[in-house]
């Protein structure tokens, strides 16, 4: 099981330098977890991109039910007073301490590559590398 930040997602589905390894990371375990909000915060991504016509509104929506099929199984929502509380103890915004409560529930460190929520809460999280590793 990986508890997986949007960013995971968005490297998985989205061609980038960091694909390979969010391709890996599926490939060594499928069972993805996250916050029933990561999809959202993909939507989002994925909005922004069209918009600023960095990804066809075709291929959004592809990646948007690829994202679906990998992740809704394993969605998990978080209680907004816990998050809420999360987000004062680490200094974070209540969206990324959503992503930390869950992984907190599930006894799993965090997968993301967000150097600053790393940071915060180093304990719950973990990069894509030293998941992979």
């Amino acid at each position: 099981m990986q508890v997986v930040d949007t960013n995971i997602i968005a490297y998985l589905l989205l061609q980038g330098d960091r694909t390979t390894a969010a391709r890996a990371l599926l490939a060594r375990d499928p069972d993805w977890r996250s916050d029933s909000f990561v999809l959202v915060e993909f939507c989002n991504v994925l909005a922004t991109m069209v918009r600023t016509r960095l990804l066809a509104s075709g291929r959004a929506r592809d990646a948007l039910s690829n994202a679906e099929q990998i992740i809704e199984p394993g969605l998990h929502p978080a209680a907004h007073g816990t998050s809420l509380a999360t987000a004062e103890e680490f200094g974070v915004s209540v969206y990324d301490a959503r992503f930390l409560v869950v992984a907190q529930v599930l006894g799993a460190r965090l997968v993301t590559e967000d150097t600053k929520l790393r940071r915060a809460a180093p304990a719950l999280t973990q990069s894509l590398e030293e998941a992979l590793a």
